[in-house]
């Protein structure tokens, strides 16, 4: 994601890195690498031309001060630093301020308008934000008012059965008169918020824009929301205009962030518009509609992650007192095959892989450029675990080569995939019990700094006595299958 903005800036992060002083030709050719990247992302010229004169503006008229005072704490900053703190700041101030609000009635049903193009994923992004306020507590209903697509109807029908909220379609009528029905069959049905699906265009025609209008004039949405697929760059520029033009947006919705979009959209929209970008659309799961934060876009871009926006993720799909007995399994090395099946499961429900790594605060340690993530290989380990018997997922000593031809047989994967999830299986398992246990010699083989285990081991959780009896015969359960094997050869 983001993968061109953030290589310019990457770019002017490595000419700075290491100078002691920064002169005007330093700045000139950073600001160079990010002017390059900004308009290869298709972000619109006068919005790249004005960041970039704010940018230089600030870097040449700045004075570096190289120890700074952050929490009672004196630290020591670069002048490159300084920069890129510079750019996090026009990157916030470019898409903020933030409003994600909706607007609802106090009394009656509110409604949301949703519009876009065709093919923008707008069906699905009205079926994640019904998902999203229903999650808040209110009674949504769908309606199903794209009459020319049989196909969009449908497909809004089964989204609405999946999350049990109600979708509405009255066949043989206009698009303006089934919103309008729509509006008094809530009340009957005790929903407070109706969310129209209205048609997709794939061009800017007149007489569907009318159409629009007549819904708007005829419904008064609260909100009107335009879905903007992130991968069309520049052009949504020129769509959210037109749309503001003839309706006059509440704000967007970006979808497709998390696949191979250049990003433009993401900066240039609420420039251009005046008008705020309030959801951001990621990956297929209809949990995934995440309220819009200038400041984890920002330092995304940077390559510094956006680990407030992991944590949300993961709080999202993840029970915290479970969390907490699993870490302590982790930190025992008490780990099977079904607890690491359990936590891909997790990682499915948080996203992409591409997502994940992109919220990551890798820096200048991050994927190499053109290195895509497969999210497939999830599903490869899933079939490779999902053949082993239930004593092979426990006790994960046992498995010999008889063993892993028939789990490569069952799952469809080559023996060499089985073995190189054994071989990851293994290692992970020796760290988590090195970091429980400290043991120091055990982190040093693995190339892991030995005094994170004795940071680690001061919180480390103590296990209650039948816990470590368990533990106990666990291992003794391990070194009998051992001695087993042994035998049999």
């Amino acid at each position: 994601m983001l993968e061109m903005l953030s290589d310019g800036f990457r770019k002017a992060q490595n000419l700075l890195q290491g100078k002691v002083t920064i002169q005007e030709k330093h700045i000139d050719e950073a600001i160079k690498e990010i002017r390059v990247s900004l308009l290869e992302a298709d972000v619109e010229f006068h919005v790249v031309k004005e960041f970039i004169d704010n940018v230089k503006t600030k870097a040449l008229g700045e004075i570096v001060q190289t120890k700074v005072t952050h929490d009672g704490k004196r630290l020591k900053v670069s002048p490159e630093q300084h920069f890129v703190k510079i750019c996090y700041d026009e990157l916030v101030s470019l898409m903020g301020p933030v409003d994600t609000t909706l607007a609802f009635g106090s009394h009656g049903v509110s409604s949301i308008m949703m519009v876009g193009l065709q093919g923008s994923g707008k069906t699905t992004t009205t079926a994640k934000l019904a998902r999203f306020i229903q999650k808040s507590g209110k009674k949504p209903m769908m309606v199903a008012a794209d009459i020319y697509r049989p196909a969009a109807i449908e497909q809004l029908k089964v989204l609405g059965g999946r999350l049990d909220i109600p979708v509405f379609h009255a066949p043989g009528k206009n698009p303006t008169q089934i919103c309008r029905d729509a509006l008094e069959a809530a009340q009957f049905k005790g929903c407070n918020v109706v969310i129209f699906d209205t048609a997709g265009r794939t061009i800017l025609d007149d007489t569907l824009m009318q159409e629009l209008v007549d819904i708007k004039e005829a419904t008064h949405p609260e909100n009107i929301l335009l879905v903007v697929d992130a991968m069309i760059g520049q052009e949504s520029v020129n769509v959210a205009g037109e749309f503001d033009r003839r309706l006059d947006l509440s704000g967007f919705i970006l979808t497709k962030l998390d696949g191979d979009a250049r990003g433009g959209a993401a900066l240039s929209i609420k420039e251009v518009t005046k008008k705020p970008v309030k959801f951001l659309g990621m990956g297929e799961s209809l949990d995934r509609l995440e309220e819009f934060r200038p400041e984890g876009l920002a330092s995304r871009i940077l390559g510094h992650g956006d680990i407030v926006g992991l944590v949300k993720d993961f709080e999202e799909v993840v029970d915290e007192k479970k969390a907490e007995e699993d870490a302590a399994k982790l930190l025992r090395g008490d780990f099977t095959y079904d607890d690491f099946l359990k936590q891909l499961k997790v990682m499915k429900k948080m996203g992409s892989l591409t997502d994940l790594i992109g919220k990551l605060p890798l820096g200048q340690l991050g994927l190499p450029q053109g290195i895509q993530v497969d999210d497939r290989e999830i599903v490869r380990v899933e079939a490779i675990i999902n053949s082993m018997t239930t004593q092979e997922r426990v006790n994960p000593d046992c498995l010999n080569e008889a063993r892993i031809a028939r789990i490569s047989s069952g799952s469809g994967q080559p023996r060499q995939k089985v073995k190189e999830l054994m071989g990851r299986f293994n290692t992970m398992r020796q760290v988590m019990q090195g970091l429980g246990s400290g043991k120091k010699k055990v982190l040093g083989k693995l190339g892991i700094n030995p005094n994170i285990a004795g940071m680690l081991e001061k919180g480390a959780p103590k296990l209650p006595k039948k816990n470590l009896v368990d533990l106990k015969q666990g291992k003794n359960k391990r070194k009998a299958a051992k001695k087993a094997k042994k035998r049999n050869r």
